[in-house]
């Protein structure tokens, strides 16, 4: 039983220290049809560690949410890019 609250203190400990959720906004290059944006979304979405994405084709822009301990924002882009839809970080 103590050997159980021990483990159970640790992966509780462990999983309050984890990073909160950041939100960042990409400009994405070639999105030009009412498609584009869902190939956009659906690369982003498969990454593991993004928890929200959003397309906005007016803007030519996604936002997206995402665990920084899982997924960097250079990950994000080259998701993009290997979609066909170069992309770069809003400054």
């Amino acid at each position: 039983m103590r050997k159980l609250l021990i483990a159970a203190l640790i992966a509780w400990s462990a999983g309050s220290l984890a990073a909160p959720p950041v939100t960042v906004t990409l400009n994405v290059q070639n999105m030009n049809c009412s498609l584009c944006p869902i190939t956009v979304r659906k690369a982003l979405e498969k990454l593991q560690g993004v928890g929200g994405v959003s397309v906005d084709f007016g803007k030519k822009t996604a936002t997206v949410t995402y665990d920084p301990d899982k997924v960097q924002p250079e990950s994000l882009t080259k998701a993009t890019t290997n979609a066909g839809y170069p992309s770069t970080v809003t400054q």
